[in-house]
Protein backbone atom coordinates (compact mmCIF):
# COMPACT_ATOMS: atom_id res chain seq x y z
CA UNK A 1 0.00 0.00 0.00
CA UNK A 2 1.71 3.24 -1.05
CA UNK A 3 1.52 6.41 0.93
CA UNK A 4 1.07 9.46 -1.11
CA UNK A 5 3.31 12.52 -0.25
CA UNK A 6 2.77 15.92 -1.52
CA UNK A 7 5.55 17.44 -3.65
CA UNK A 8 6.00 20.53 -1.46
CA UNK A 9 6.93 18.71 1.71
CA UNK A 10 9.74 16.66 0.12
CA UNK A 11 11.43 19.73 -1.31
CA UNK A 12 11.48 21.43 2.07
CA UNK A 13 13.19 18.47 3.66
CA UNK A 14 15.85 18.51 0.95
CA UNK A 15 16.61 22.17 1.47
CA UNK A 16 16.92 21.72 5.21
CA UNK A 17 19.39 18.88 4.77
CA UNK A 18 21.51 20.87 2.32
CA UNK A 19 21.59 23.85 4.71
CA UNK A 20 22.81 21.67 7.56
CA UNK A 21 25.58 20.18 5.41
CA UNK A 22 26.79 23.62 4.23
CA UNK A 23 26.85 24.90 7.80
CA UNK A 24 28.97 21.95 8.95
CA UNK A 25 31.39 22.45 6.04
CA UNK A 26 31.72 26.17 6.79
CA UNK A 27 32.43 25.53 10.47
CA UNK A 28 35.08 22.94 9.61
CA UNK A 29 36.80 25.33 7.17
CA UNK A 30 36.82 28.10 9.77
CA UNK A 31 38.35 25.77 12.37
CA UNK A 32 41.23 24.63 10.14
CA UNK A 33 41.94 28.20 9.06
CA UNK A 34 42.38 29.37 12.68
CA UNK A 35 44.61 26.40 13.46
CA UNK A 36 46.88 27.22 10.45
CA UNK A 37 47.34 30.85 11.53
CA UNK A 38 48.26 29.85 15.12
CA UNK A 39 50.77 27.16 14.07
CA UNK A 40 52.57 29.35 11.49
CA UNK A 41 54.29 28.27 8.29
CA UNK A 42 56.07 24.91 8.35
CA UNK A 43 59.79 24.94 9.42
CA UNK A 44 62.45 24.56 6.70
CA UNK A 45 63.88 21.10 6.38
CA UNK A 46 67.59 20.27 6.74
CA UNK A 47 67.82 19.37 3.10
CA UNK A 48 67.05 22.93 2.00
CA UNK A 49 69.77 24.38 -0.29
CA UNK A 50 72.27 26.76 1.45
CA UNK A 51 71.80 30.49 0.81
CA UNK A 52 74.37 31.99 -1.52
CA UNK A 53 76.43 34.91 -0.03
CA UNK A 54 75.58 38.32 -1.36
CA UNK A 55 77.95 39.63 -3.96
CA UNK A 56 79.92 42.82 -3.16
CA UNK A 57 78.66 46.01 -4.60
CA UNK A 58 80.34 46.39 -7.93
CA UNK A 59 80.85 50.17 -7.55
CA UNK A 60 82.84 50.13 -4.25
CA UNK A 61 86.29 49.40 -5.73
CA UNK A 62 86.01 51.85 -8.61
CA UNK A 63 85.14 54.65 -6.19
CA UNK A 64 88.21 53.98 -4.05
CA UNK A 65 90.43 53.82 -7.12
CA UNK A 66 88.98 57.11 -8.40
CA UNK A 67 89.68 58.80 -5.05
CA UNK A 68 93.30 57.53 -5.12
CA UNK A 69 93.76 58.79 -8.66
CA UNK A 70 92.43 62.21 -7.67
CA UNK A 71 94.81 62.41 -4.70
CA UNK A 72 97.85 61.17 -6.64
CA UNK A 73 98.24 64.21 -8.95
CA UNK A 74 98.13 66.53 -5.95
CA UNK A 75 100.90 64.53 -4.25
CA UNK A 76 102.97 64.43 -7.43
CA UNK A 77 102.47 68.10 -8.27
CA UNK A 78 105.79 70.04 -8.15
CA UNK A 79 106.18 72.72 -5.50
CA UNK A 80 105.84 76.30 -6.65
CA UNK A 81 109.24 78.03 -6.84
CA UNK A 82 109.98 80.49 -4.04
CA UNK A 83 109.89 84.07 -5.16
CA UNK A 84 113.09 85.96 -4.69
CA UNK A 85 112.69 88.99 -2.42
CA UNK A 86 112.57 92.16 -4.36
CA UNK A 87 115.57 94.39 -3.94
CA UNK A 88 114.93 97.26 -1.55
CA UNK A 89 114.97 100.65 -3.15
CA UNK A 90 117.41 102.85 -1.23
CA UNK A 91 115.82 105.85 0.37
CA UNK A 92 116.78 109.23 -0.92
CA UNK A 93 119.20 111.06 1.38
CA UNK A 94 117.52 113.73 3.49
CA UNK A 95 117.67 117.21 2.14
CA UNK A 96 120.29 119.37 3.84
CA UNK A 97 118.90 121.34 6.76
CA UNK A 98 119.55 125.06 6.92
CA UNK A 99 121.22 126.75 9.88
CA UNK A 100 119.60 125.82 13.18
CA UNK A 101 120.51 127.10 16.61
CA UNK A 102 119.83 125.04 19.73
CA UNK A 103 120.17 126.84 23.08
CA UNK A 104 120.06 124.93 26.36
CA UNK A 105 120.62 126.00 29.96
CA UNK A 106 120.89 124.42 33.40
CA UNK A 107 117.91 126.57 34.48
CA UNK A 108 114.85 125.64 32.33
CA UNK A 109 112.74 128.49 30.98
CA UNK A 110 115.57 130.99 30.70
CA UNK A 111 114.98 133.83 28.23
CA UNK A 112 117.15 133.66 25.11
CA UNK A 113 118.41 136.71 23.22
CA UNK A 114 120.42 136.38 20.03
CA UNK A 115 122.15 139.63 19.08
CA UNK A 116 119.79 141.35 21.57
CA UNK A 117 116.72 139.90 19.83
CA UNK A 118 114.38 137.79 21.97
CA UNK A 119 113.73 134.35 20.43
CA UNK A 120 112.11 132.33 23.22
CA UNK A 121 112.98 130.30 26.30
CA UNK A 122 115.23 127.33 26.91
CA UNK A 123 115.33 124.68 25.70
CA UNK A 124 115.14 126.54 22.38
CA UNK A 125 115.49 125.24 18.84
CA UNK A 126 115.18 127.88 16.15
CA UNK A 127 115.90 128.34 12.45
CA UNK A 128 115.39 132.08 12.79
CA UNK A 129 119.12 132.65 12.59
CA UNK A 130 121.67 133.28 9.86
CA UNK A 131 125.05 131.62 9.44
CA UNK A 132 127.91 133.44 11.11
CA UNK A 133 128.95 134.73 14.53
CA UNK A 134 126.24 135.66 17.03
CA UNK A 135 126.08 136.79 20.63
CA UNK A 136 123.76 134.61 22.72
CA UNK A 137 122.52 135.90 26.07
CA UNK A 138 120.29 134.02 28.52
CA UNK A 139 118.68 135.37 31.66
CA UNK A 140 116.64 133.79 34.45
CA UNK A 141 114.99 135.11 37.57
CA UNK A 142 117.34 135.06 40.54
CA UNK A 143 120.36 134.32 38.33
CA UNK A 144 123.01 136.48 36.76
CA UNK A 145 122.80 136.66 33.00
CA UNK A 146 125.11 134.45 30.95
CA UNK A 147 126.48 135.33 27.51
CA UNK A 148 128.39 133.37 24.91
CA UNK A 149 129.64 133.97 21.39
CA UNK A 150 128.47 131.27 18.96
CA UNK A 151 129.47 130.51 15.37
CA UNK A 152 126.44 129.18 13.48
CA UNK A 153 127.23 126.93 10.52
CA UNK A 154 125.81 127.11 7.01
CA UNK A 155 123.78 123.90 7.54
CA UNK A 156 122.87 121.59 10.37
CA UNK A 157 122.49 122.32 14.06
CA UNK A 158 124.70 124.43 16.29
CA UNK A 159 124.15 123.67 19.97
CA UNK A 160 125.21 125.91 22.84
CA UNK A 161 124.87 125.15 26.55
CA UNK A 162 124.82 128.05 28.99
CA UNK A 163 125.13 127.35 32.70
CA UNK A 164 124.01 129.77 35.39
CA UNK A 165 125.24 127.61 38.26
CA UNK A 166 128.66 126.83 36.85
CA UNK A 167 131.51 129.29 37.17
CA UNK A 168 133.26 129.69 33.83
CA UNK A 169 135.58 132.34 32.51
CA UNK A 170 137.30 132.49 29.16
CA UNK A 171 137.49 136.12 28.12
CA UNK A 172 140.05 138.11 26.17
CA UNK A 173 140.38 141.49 24.51
CA UNK A 174 143.02 143.14 22.31
CA UNK A 175 144.59 146.02 24.23
CA UNK A 176 147.21 148.73 24.11
CA UNK A 177 149.43 148.95 27.20
CA UNK A 178 150.21 152.57 27.96
CA UNK A 179 153.74 153.10 29.28
CA UNK A 180 155.09 156.18 30.97
CA UNK A 181 156.71 156.76 27.60
CA UNK A 182 155.24 155.00 24.57
CA UNK A 183 153.07 151.88 24.47
CA UNK A 184 152.89 148.25 23.33
CA UNK A 185 150.10 146.11 22.01
CA UNK A 186 149.02 142.64 23.00
CA UNK A 187 146.06 140.60 24.31
CA UNK A 188 144.68 140.65 27.83
CA UNK A 189 142.90 137.42 28.78
CA UNK A 190 141.29 135.94 31.87
CA UNK A 191 140.35 132.48 33.12
CA UNK A 192 139.47 131.06 36.52
CA UNK A 193 143.11 131.33 37.60
CA UNK A 194 143.60 135.06 36.97
CA UNK A 195 144.72 137.63 34.38
CA UNK A 196 147.33 137.17 31.70
CA UNK A 197 148.87 139.70 29.34
CA UNK A 198 150.60 138.40 26.21
CA UNK A 199 152.69 140.78 24.06
CA UNK A 200 155.67 140.69 21.73
CA UNK A 201 157.34 142.99 24.27
CA UNK A 202 158.19 140.16 26.63
CA UNK A 203 159.33 142.55 29.36
CA UNK A 204 155.73 143.72 29.74
CA UNK A 205 154.02 140.27 29.73
CA UNK A 206 152.60 139.15 33.06
CA UNK A 207 150.29 136.71 34.86
CA UNK A 208 148.43 137.79 38.00
CA UNK A 209 146.30 135.34 40.05
CA UNK A 210 143.04 136.78 41.35
CA UNK A 211 144.25 136.32 44.89
CA UNK A 212 147.09 138.81 44.15
CA UNK A 213 144.90 141.29 42.30
CA UNK A 214 144.50 144.52 44.25
CA UNK A 215 142.86 146.75 41.64
CA UNK A 216 140.73 145.85 38.63
CA UNK A 217 138.54 148.73 37.47
CA UNK A 218 137.23 150.40 34.32
CA UNK A 219 136.88 154.09 33.48
CA UNK A 220 134.50 154.06 30.54
CA UNK A 221 134.77 157.78 29.74
CA UNK A 222 138.56 157.75 29.85
CA UNK A 223 138.49 154.39 27.99
CA UNK A 224 140.94 153.03 30.51
CA UNK A 225 141.19 149.63 32.26
CA UNK A 226 143.42 149.68 35.35
CA UNK A 227 145.08 146.53 36.74
CA UNK A 228 147.29 146.53 39.89
CA UNK A 229 149.09 143.68 41.58
CA UNK A 230 148.84 143.77 45.38
CA UNK A 231 151.95 145.64 46.59
CA UNK A 232 153.32 145.66 43.05
CA UNK A 233 153.11 147.10 39.55
CA UNK A 234 150.16 148.90 37.88
CA UNK A 235 149.10 148.50 34.22
CA UNK A 236 146.83 150.86 32.27
CA UNK A 237 145.14 149.43 29.19
CA UNK A 238 143.15 150.99 26.37
CA UNK A 239 142.32 149.83 22.82
CA UNK A 240 142.12 151.23 19.31
CA UNK A 241 138.32 151.16 18.97
CA UNK A 242 136.16 154.28 19.02
CA UNK A 243 134.66 153.43 22.44
CA UNK A 244 135.37 151.37 25.54
CA UNK A 245 132.71 148.71 24.90
CA UNK A 246 135.15 145.81 24.47
CA UNK A 247 137.05 146.79 27.62
CA UNK A 248 133.77 147.17 29.50
CA UNK A 249 132.52 143.68 28.52
CA UNK A 250 135.86 142.13 29.50
CA UNK A 251 135.77 143.86 32.89
CA UNK A 252 132.14 142.81 33.45
CA UNK A 253 132.76 139.12 32.67
CA UNK A 254 135.84 138.94 34.89
CA UNK A 255 134.05 140.68 37.76
CA UNK A 256 131.06 138.30 37.60
CA UNK A 257 133.31 135.25 37.63
CA UNK A 258 135.29 136.55 40.59
CA UNK A 259 132.05 137.19 42.49
CA UNK A 260 130.85 133.63 41.90
CA UNK A 261 134.22 132.20 42.90
CA UNK A 262 134.18 134.18 46.14
CA UNK A 263 130.63 132.96 46.88
CA UNK A 264 131.63 129.33 46.25
CA UNK A 265 134.50 129.45 48.73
Amino acid sequence: MFTHHEPGSSNRALYVTLGVVLAVVALAALYFANAWREAGPPAATETAAPRKPEAKRPDAAPKEEAAAELAAPAARAPKAPRRKPEAEVPEAPPAPVGPTLVVESDVPGASVFVDRRYLGTTPLRTTDVTPGTHQVNVSAEGQEGVAKTVDVGETGETTVMLRFKEVTLNASVPVVHKHAMGSCEGRLSADLHGLRYVTPNKGDAFTVPFAELETFEIDYLQKLLKVKRRGGKTWNFTDRTANADALFVFHRDVTKARTKLDAAR
